[in-house]
């Protein structure tokens, strides 16, 4: 199928409650800039709450110009919720219930990848990220994300382990790193894992989808609610904000989130952005900047599911960073990563977004950290998209949810 752009929204069922350009000689023709149109979201909002500045919200839509193919390109996944790219172009995939598969260049997957610690896959639970070391070539070490049952609860963990050479099996598995408070819930682990390029790992934690546990998002000697920095053994990076303050806890990054299902670094600045999953509306993109307050649930652009204020029904105060961008009504954003190729030139650097109860891909156009155009692609499909993952072949790959979920490819 060819397509070119898309539309629509809707409330996630499973949650509780800047580009470059090329200077061509004289006698070139120049590039014709890129269409805007009206926003892609013409739904009515949940609040009548106002953006902090313009384009923080229902920004310009936008329509790709080149002709695109989408493909279905694998099938057959279970419950599948992360993915990353292997150096010799395969694509290794989580399944929820505790496996993980390899997907070949071809499309074609595995059998299951066992090894991997029991898994609470209850609700929103279970094997979630995975991130492949940079030297895996070497090594070939793999980390991944779960949730893990303990006394208290469960809680949002990171493990590693080898994948064995018979690739049917991960080895000398060991759990570096546990979030802490343990609690009983099964929503909001966040867990996604990103590189910081100094060979750390970035981690996201949810703050468990309870009004008990909602407040430690804002509190410093609790991992719910943040963005982590922590070595491939679990320690503290020496240079995070937080390290020497006494009753911190030295591995947070950033703070005050909800429940953040995507970080991605983009591929020119090496910055960190994140989507987090909002309430019933604001749902967010933010640019994660080490030691910075990001309000939840202080501040919000969303409602309680029963129609109420979240807190004091501020969206903004001092101290506390404004998103990047935020939708209302929800689009349910997951996994999320930059087009880094250059076969759809006007996608370099764009930022796309899988949508859950949205049910389409979200591609976000981004100049100078300002969103300043918004397409909706693969809506017609009916799917909800669990993460994005952009390919070395110059395209992307977006995994869908749920029971016999299969993987796109969309590219040229």
């Amino acid at each position: 199928m060819q397509q070119s752009c898309g539309l629509d929204d809707g409330t996630d069922p499973t949650i509780e409650g800047p580009e470059g350009s090329e200077q061509g000689s004289d006698d070139e023709e120049p590039e014709a800039p890129e269409e805007t149109l009206d926003p892609v979201e013409t739904n009515e909002p949940n609040t009548d709450y106002s953006p902090a500045f313009e384009g923080q919200t229902r920004v310009s839509g936008v329509l790709t110009k080149a002709t695109f193919t989408t493909t279905i390109f694998a099938t057959g996944l279970s419950s599948p919720w992360g993915m990353a790219n292997l150096p010799d172009g395969r694509i290794l995939v989580t399944e929820k219930s505790g496996t993980m598969r390899l997907v070949s260049a071809s499309g074609t997957v595995s059998g299951p990848i066992m090894g991997a610690p029991a898994v609470n896959s209850s609700g929103q639970g279970g094997l979630l990220d995975v991130a492949v070391d940079p030297d895996f070539e070497e090594n070939r070490m793999v980390y991944w994300t779960f949730s893990q049952n303990g006394p208290d609860g469960t809680a949002t963990a990171v493990a590693k382990g080898r994948l064995s050479d018979s690739e049917d099996e991960l080895e000398n598995v060991e759990v570096i790193y546990t979030a802490i408070p343990e609690f009983e819930s099964t929503a909001h682990y966040g867990s996604r894992l990103a590189w910081d390029g100094q060979g750390n790992l970035f981690v996201s934690t949810g703050d468990r989808s309870s009004a008990v546990t909602r407040p430690e998002a804002q509190e410093l000697d609790a991992a719910l609610g943040k963005v982590l920095r922590i070595t491939t053994n679990g320690e503290p990076v020496a240079d995070n904000p937080f390290v020497s303050q006494a009753g911190v806890l030295p591995e947070i990054y950033s703070y005050g989130h909800r429940n953040v299902q995507g970080l991605a670094i983009h591929p020119v600045t090496g910055d960190l952005w994140e989507s987090e999953l909002g309430p019933r509306g604001g749902d967010e993109v933010n640019l994660i900047e080490a030691g910075v307050n990001y309000g939840w649930p202080t501040i919000s652009y969303g409602l309680e599911y029963n129609g109420e204020a979240i807190g004091s029904g501020i969206t903004q105060q001092n101290g506390m960073e404004q998103p990047v961008y935020y939708w209302d009504p929800v689009v349910s954003p997951s996994g999320i990563d930059f087009y880094s190729g250059n076969a759809i030139p006007e996608w370099t650097n764009n930022l796309f977004l899988g949508a859950l109860s949205g049910q389409h891909i979200v591609r976000l156009v981004i100049e100078d950290n300002i969103v300043v155009g918004e397409e909706r692609l693969l809506e017609d499909e009916g799917q909800r998209f669990r993460d994005v993952l952009d390919g070395p072949d110059d395209a992307l790959y977006a995994l869908t949810d749920g029971d016999n979920a299969v993987i796109y490819r969309i590219g040229l």
